[in-house]
């Protein structure tokens, strides 16, 4: 099959998926999780109650938040509360920069 046909062929596809609600994308993963992506995004395409039940138990196990060890800020602002909570707060620490002209130099 040349390269014409083939893109032709995955618009085609592309289009007939989109009619019934379905998009195609792309991904990235381990590659040991492929399958187990693959298997997953094929049950939840499928209609009725069980892939609505799947749907609900993945979102609710997605949704919960990161546990206490996980430290990356995940909204905005999340840095700020960071640093507020930081140890060092109220340590009466001076970081202001100390401005001078330079030294002198004799040349």
């Amino acid at each position: 099959m040349d390269t014409s046909s083939r893109k032709l062929e995955e618009r085609d596809d592309r289009n007939s998926a989109g009619q019934h609600g379905l998009a195609r994308f792309e991904v990235t993963g381990l590659d040991a999780d492929r399958n187990l992506i693959c298997s997953l995004a094929r049950r939840l395409a499928e209609p009725g109650a069980e892939s609505a039940a799947l749907r609900k138990a993945i979102t609710a196990v997605i949704d919960t938040k990161p546990p206490a060890s996980d430290n990356r800020p995940s909204k905005r602002g999340g840095i700020l509360a960071a640093l507020r909570s930081s140890p060092l707060v109220g340590a009466g620490l001076d970081l202001t920069k100390i401005r001078h002209s330079g030294r002198t130099i004799d040349l």
